[in-house]
């Protein structure tokens, strides 16, 4: 956990982690002790189709979670892979069911609904649109960069779904298998939470109160159509939009910490993106105009 600047408590959470007892090269004792070494406050073990139910496991606060894959390989005839958290039981769901059907069983067990690598998957954005009850979708996913596919990034699927009056909420994750060192500790979630709890926890994603990382620090106030961008030092602070182009929207520079931004006319939603000296990238939710 840290105290930022403003005095609000964040923390770290990595939401996407695969043990051996489904397809990962690690036991769940193994990847909590990596995970708590290296500063996470809390981690999800979403093994495919077994359920995890939490706890903590060596004084590390462990979520309940669970990765379900519909369909195959092929991401022509459909590959939907969705992770479930904090859900209260097992959701009840069978390998046969539809979209709808498995969205709506993790939400029927108080959980959060994930769209897990959209880009890795190549899903049409009618795969958010059309299925409801999702609460995030992930903006970055490690391993894809790891050899998988080279899709790591969904970004511009985050934005066809906000062109479409849809606002998913922004994860990145590692979605580790092999934990060497191309596939974990890469991405994660900056959750701003008063205690280390299911209830907070879930709150805080749900009213959006996070933003995901794969280094820099990011914290944005907003004032009406004002934001306030707050950083660790940054090379790029951008804002992203509906606008296709315009002046503002991007500040470049060395040891950039701060950038005011007003939301313009015709902006009907904005998400901020900064990248550090080394590449490495944080994301912010979306705001709604």
């Amino acid at each position: 956990m840290i105290t930022n600047e403003f005095g609000e408590k964040y923390y770290k959470l990595a939401l996407h982690l695969h043990s051996n007892l489904s397809d990962g090269a690690k036991s769940p004792e193994e990847i909590a002790k990596e995970y708590k070494l290296d500063g996470y406050d809390a981690i999800a073990l979403t093994d495919h189709w077994v359920y995890s139910v939490g706890g903590t496991i060596d004084g590390l606060y462990i979520i309940s979670g669970c990765e379900y894959n519909l369909g195959a390989a092929d991401t022509i005839s459909g590959v939907v892979h969705i992770v479930s958290l904090f859900t209260k039981a097992k959701p009840l769901v069978e390998r046969t069911a539809s979209v709808q059907e498995l969205v709506d069983a993790i939400n029927a067990a108080d959980g959060i609904a994930v769209l897990a690598h959209p880009a890795w998957s190549v899903n049409p954005p009618s795969i958010y649109l059309e299925n409801k009850g999702f609460v995030a979708t992930e903006i970055y996913n490690a391993i894809s960069d790891a050899g998988e596919s080279l899709r790591p990034y969904s970004d511009h699927y985050i934005d066809l779904c906000a062109n479409a009056g849809a606002y998913p909420g922004i994860f990145a994750v590692d979605d580790a298998h092999a934990y060497n060192g191309n596939d974990n500790r890469l991405g994660w979630v900056m959750v701003k939470a008063d205690e280390l709890s299911n209830e907070t926890l879930t709150a805080a994603i749900r009213n959006g109160d996070y933003y995901s990382s794969q280094g820099p620090e990011l914290y944005v106030k907003r004032e009406g159509k004002k934001l306030f961008i707050y950083t660790s030092p940054c090379d790029v602070i951008g804002v992203i939009s509906n606008i296709s182009w315009g002046r503002g929207h991007v500040l470049r520079g060395e040891n950039l910490t701060h950038y005011e931004y007003e939301i313009k006319d015709g902006e009907q939603w904005v998400r901020i993106e900064v990248r550090d000296k080394c590449g490495k990238k944080a994301w912010s939710n979306i705001f709604v105009a």
